[in-house]
């Protein structure tokens, strides 16, 4: 089941375009109040899209916060999951490590119970433990949460280094940011990091992992401006992610 989430945090992105045919698309009028408030609304919904799926979904929306009712989701239909996170940042900061206030930067610190809690208590998510996530080819971080990262038990690894011995035991939530290759291959996006790996080699990681016959989900963050000069290319790239999931259980 493919599901559209067309939401940057808590602003609609009408022009979302999956490169595919959503299956179900979650649109929710938010409600006014602070920004947390607002994605908690919104996440709800996912949640409950998720935990009521009869089959693994494939969810994409524009940023990386999605995850969050993704994995809510999962844990109310009972599933247990480690986390496999390929991003070129890190989403590991606070809010007391943040310079920016950027709140797409802070969703895997969230899922692994780090910093101020409110929109993971709202969905009910229960803290994955940090030895079961894995953060692939995080280039990109700041300081403040490097120091959280090196404090942490969170386990990181290259796209071309990455192996099936590297993964969590038992079923897995699977998270591609489209940032993690090499801005050269993936045009327009919002936040590049140069010196990523090639698409072919992030491609062939990912279908290391759904391989596996383990994933429960698998979530798409698509991190690029919309309907930009890019466009027929992001097109291309997520069908080209669906490809490299197929013999997965998405």
């Amino acid at each position: 089941m493919i599901v559209a989430v067309p939401y940057h945090l808590d602003d609609r992105l009408p022009g979302l375009d999956l490169g595919m045919l959503a299956d179900h698309e979650v649109i929710v009028d938010l409600r006014t109040g602070t920004a947390w408030q607002r994605m908690a609304v919104l996440y709800e919904q996912v949640a409950r899209v998720v935990a009521g799926a009869t089959s693994p979904p494939l969810i994409v929306s524009g940023d990386c916060t999605t995850s969050l009712g993704v994995l809510a989701g999962l844990q109310r239909a009972g599933r247990d999951v480690g986390i496999v996170w390929f991003d070129a940042h890190a989403d590991f900061h606070t809010e007391a490590t943040t310079t920016s206030g950027y709140l797409g930067g802070m969703p895997l610190a969230l899922a692994a119970g780090v910093g101020v809690l409110t929109l993971p208590d709202a969905l009910g998510l229960r803290a994955v433990a940090q030895s079961r996530i894995v953060l692939i080819d995080a280039r990109d971080t700041d300081p403040g949460e490097q120091v959280l990262l090196e404090g942490s038990a969170v386990v990181r690894r290259s796209v071309q280094d990455l192996t099936e011995a590297d993964l969590p035991s038992g079923e897995l939530y699977l998270h591609v940011d489209v940032d993690v290759c090499d801005p050269e291959a993936i045009p327009d996006l919002l936040y590049p990091a140069p010196g990523g790996p090639p698409l072919d080699n992030v491609l062939a990681a990912v279908h290391r992992v759904a391989a596996t016959g383990r994933v429960a989900a698998v979530g798409i963050a698509a991190t690029w401006r919309q309907n930009g000069p890019g466009a027929a290319a992001h097109r291309k790239f997520t069908r080209q992610l669906r490809q490299a999931l197929d013999g997965s259980t998405c």
